[in-house]
């Protein structure tokens, strides 16, 4: 288990040429955009970072992370406890037209002024990993099938509806 915390900001440079590994937790409650897009979180991702230098002189980070999320419950709107894994192959570049260089296995990184912010990088990684939809099981959700039914009311009107044309219709003087 880690217990260590990553440093908010490395030089990716210097690690990569020295082949570093770092290991670490990031807080989830320091990721505003984490929190926009799914709700406040708590508790901490584990990250795993390889910094490396490829048979083609790229820079880059292999990482794994691990976190368990609180994401909302599409239905019942209820928080509820999700596991996030992911895999992660960053190419370092220092300019957008480096970075139209990079293999499609590589995910590009700005580094600016030697800097990486490794709590960014986390929290993209974090987002591009959440799953597109979660559900509690039928059986734990606050919202029952019944209520999920949409549009029952207006199937069994017996009333005729009116054509949209009726009150051109009256307007012309043609009834």
């Amino acid at each position: 288990m880690l217990t260590s915390r990553l440093p908010s900001r490395v030089e990716p440079y210097k690690l990569a040429a020295h082949g570093e590994h770092l290991e670490g937790l990031v807080s989830l409650a320091d990721m505003p955009r984490l929190a926009e897009a799914v709700g406040e979180q708590h508790g901490d991702a584990q990250v795993w970072l390889h910094f490396t230098i490829d048979a083609q002189g790229r820079r880059g980070i292999e990482g794994h992370l691990e976190a368990e999320l609180q994401l909302p419950c599409r239905r019942c709107l209820s928080p509820m406890a999700r596991e996030v894994e992911s895999d992660f192959l960053l190419g370092l570049v220092t300019s957008d037209a480096l970075a139209a260089d990079l293999p499609s296995t590589h995910e590009p990184v700005l580094v600016e002024n030697e800097q990486l912010n490794l709590l960014a990088v986390v929290e993209d990684e974090l987002i591009l990993s959440l799953p597109q939809v979660v559900y509690h099981d039928e059986a734990d959700c606050q919202v029952s099938r019944d209520q999920l039914s949409s549009g029952a009311g207006a199937v069994g009107s017996d009333t005729p509806s009116k054509s949209p044309f009726d009150v051109l219709k009256h307007l012309k003087g043609k009834h």
